[in-house]
């Protein structure tokens, strides 16, 4: 199984909420796990975020970025190019998408056409599940 992670998926490798022990044990059965390279900076600012709304302590929140930043080589990380940019401004407007989520479905869409195998996006984003399943895409979890 190949998973594409958007930020609101990954940041539950890191930061314990519902849905966590899901993300952990598709991350273990995954032969990949990729995403695009602005979830660095969306995962770190969530992180954060966590702090700020009292979720995770100062402390917690320095561990889980010491080991995201870790991991991060681990993931296959997908280039923000111009044509990536212009697909997602395309799935933008066609599936009413925030931008972010355009720019992931933009990158899982593209990183399952390259592997010439099916890919199956991980978000916890209804939004952005409802158009990736109407583009034929699979998505975990099933259901949201």
């Amino acid at each position: 199984m190949i998973l594409y992670f958007d930020s609101s998926a990954l940041v539950k490798r890191y930061v314990e909420e519902q849905g966590s022990s899901d993300v952990l044990d598709w991350m273990d059965d995954s032969e990949l796990n990729g995403t695009v390279l602005v979830t660095r900076a969306e995962v770190a600012a969530a992180i954060t975020r966590a702090v700020r709304r009292q979720v995770v302590s100062q402390e917690d929140a320095r561990q889980f970025l010491e080991l995201f930043h870790k991991e991060w080589r681990n993931y296959t990380r997908l280039p923000i190019t111009e044509a990536l940019v212009a697909r997602a401004d395309a799935l933008a407007c066609e599936h009413n998408l925030r931008g972010y989520d355009a720019v992931h479905l933009a990158a899982a869409l593209t990183w399952q056409e390259l592997l010439e195998l099916p890919v199956t996006l991980v978000t916890y984003d209804r939004e952005l599940a409802e158009a990736a399943r109407t583009l034929g895409m699979a998505v975990l979890p099933k259901k949201q």
